[in-house]
């Protein structure tokens, strides 16, 4: 019955309107949210998912991906983001998310859509909304399509062979080497005195910011610096804006549905 509601809306709104992060960096980005909800959001979260639910089905939707489950939602994850983009050309695929086909920005448009319009309570899309924010904010999940995100750009990480997507996946992440919790406290301290101004972003102006860091990054590689200790220096604070952004923005998107 979930895989037909599912099916059955993003049809219904296609006319109206690779994994991100790894396991720890989507609870990370989902405990951030889970503290900025409302009481009230929070409530009806955990009447549908359990207590801190949220947080533990944050990589849900990539663990179905091996499973017949859903199979048209392994397109929902990334959004083909090409090379020299302005401001005004990210402004209209984001308006016009089938403009390039039914990709992240048209799963989580259709997806939040139904929640604020149909039915709140449907416990897969709104565990389908938590992942789809995280990959939102993952560089090279809105990378270039003729590397697929970076899964073809190859390059090595402290001498290990590997490709720019999954040092954005899993990598560049478990280099600081904290647990879930550890790296809450410190975004949420880290950006304490910034979170009022990440809140006042809109979602185009997270989409220009997101796609100016992607273009770093393809920058940066094609310099054709190895060494692995000068990209993170490079990138960290990158990535952790990034998740701490997702974190806020997921919660003001979930306290306006549930408010």
């Amino acid at each position: 019955m979930k895989k037909t509601i599912i099916l059955l809306l993003l049809t219904c709104f296609c006319l109206g309107s690779a994994n991100a992060w790894n396991a720890v960096g989507h609870r990370i980005i989902a405990e951030i949210a889970y503290q900025n909800l409302s009481n009230k959001a929070r409530r009806q979260v955990d009447n549908i998912l359990g207590k801190r639910g949220m947080v533990y089905t944050a990589s849900w939707a990539d663990e179905i991906k091996s499973d017949t489950i859903y199979p048209y939602s392994h397109v929902w994850h990334y959004q083909n983001l090409r090379a020299g983009m302005t401001h005004e050309d990210l402004d209209y695929l984001y308006t016009h998310p089938t403009a390039e086909g039914q990709h992240l920005y048209y799963a989580l448009d259709s997806l939040t859509n139904y929640l604020k319009t149909i039915d709140k309570t449907e416990s897969d899309v709104l565990k389908f909304v938590v992942h789809l924010m995280g990959d939102f904010f993952q560089p090279m999940h809105v990378g270039h399509p003729e590397d697929k995100g970076g899964n073809k750009t190859q390059m090595r990480w402290f001498g290990k062979g590997t490709n720019l997507h999954s040092v954005w996946d899993r990598y560049l992440l478990e280099y600081a080497e904290l647990s879930t919790t550890e790296y809450v406290t410190f975004l949420t301290d880290r950006y304490s005195n910034d979170k009022k101004a990440i809140q006042k972003r809109t979602m185009q102006e997270c989409i220009y910011n997101i796609y100016e860091l992607q273009e770093a990054i393809y920058g940066y590689h094609e310099k054709g610096d190895n060494n692995t200790y000068h990209y993170a220096y490079r990138f960290r604070s990158d990535m952790e804006e990034s998740l701490y952004t997702a974190g806020i923005k997921l919660a003001q998107l979930l306290n306006e549905i549930y408010r």
